[in-house]
């Protein structure tokens, strides 16, 4: 190969051989290399790659810590989901008992089945309103389902419990029964020949004769409102059941009460003796509806039906 060489200032031309240039090509790729590499070793670590070595560290304690809180946090809600679950097993457990307490109230009470059935589940209902299209999680849904039946069922033993209080009081303020523990009728309600002068009179109780001593009894709860002697009658307890009913117990040998005393039915109030206008240890009893004395004989043989 020849290369032609011009000169400008003769006009002529010269021809120089490739081999004569070839040093000089040499010598310039070899400045050019040169100059490469010492540019290369001027530039700093940073400047030669491009992630170094303190920051892949820092992503690796960050990775790792992330992965640590995961592990926590998967943990904790293993936890809770344990907690709920035990939770839900005693909410149920609750409602078990629930409902055999009242089942068995309902049976004890005599009450009619359908008004307190606990084997069904509440009856609820209402308008449909507009609302956020919302699927709960399914524990969520059983937790708050448990959570209402639960609240119905105390719902109703809180009546149930009610009305069996209702019915508690009106048994134990129910005119009812004998006054002695022990004795017989010997003297009906109405006329009969006075015993002291032989003439026909009003009785306005019964009379029941027993041992000197024997206990006397109320025939239902109720308050005292006369513990003491009372002409004609001896020593009388006098009991104010409610609802317009007072009873009498006459010719007492001991009264055991006071006025505003509080007593139960079957309470034992005095014990029989002949005090007063008697002939011999007795009670005379009474019944009294608002104010106005009843044949007690309706009200001895009497049953509560509640």
């Amino acid at each position: 190969m020849n290369i032609i060489i011009v000169s400008k200032r003769h006009g002529r031309s010269r021809m120089v051989s490739s081999w004569v240039l070839a040093p000089v090509f040499l010598l310039l790729l070899t400045i050019v290399s040169g100059l490469g590499y010492l540019t290369y070793q001027s530039l700093t670590p940073e400047e030669q790659v491009i992630i170094d070595a303190k920051a892949t560290e820092e992503w690796i304690d960050r990775v790792k810590s992330q992965s640590e809180e995961l592990d926590k946090t998967r943990v904790y809600t293993e936890e809770q989901i344990n907690a709920l679950r035990v939770r839900l097993a005693e909410l149920q457990a609750r409602l078990t008992r629930l409902d055999a307490l009242g089942e068995r109230l309902v049976d004890v009470a005599s009450l009619d089945e359908g008004e307190f059935d606990f084997s069904l589940p509440p009856a609820v209902g209402g308008p449909e309103s507009g609302g956020i299209d919302y699927t709960p999680p399914d524990f969520v849904y059983v937790l708050d389902e448990l959570a209402s039946q639960i609240a119905n069922r105390e719902q109703q033993l809180n009546v149930l419990n009610s009305l069996l209080g209702d019915r508690k009081i009106q048994a134990e303020t129910f005119v009812a029964g004998r006054p002695i523990s022990r004795g017989w009728m010997s003297s009906r309600y109405g006329y009969r020949n006075d015993p002291f002068s032989g003439k026909l009179a009003w009785h306005d109780g019964v009379d029941f004769a027993g041992k000197d001593g024997t206990d006397i009894v109320s025939v239902a709860s109720g308050v005292v409102t006369w513990a003491g002697s009372r002409y004609g009658y001896g020593e009388l307890v006098e009991i104010n059941h409610g609802n317009g009913y007072v009873t009498r117990y006459a010719h007492c040998k001991e009264v055991l009460v006071e006025v505003g005393d509080v007593v139960k039915k079957s309470d034992i109030i005095a014990l029989m003796g002949s005090t007063g206008r008697s002939t011999g240890p007795h009670v005379h009893f009474e019944v009294l509806l608002n104010g106005k004395s009843v044949d007690p004989a309706k009200y001895i043989n009497r049953v509560a039906r509640f």
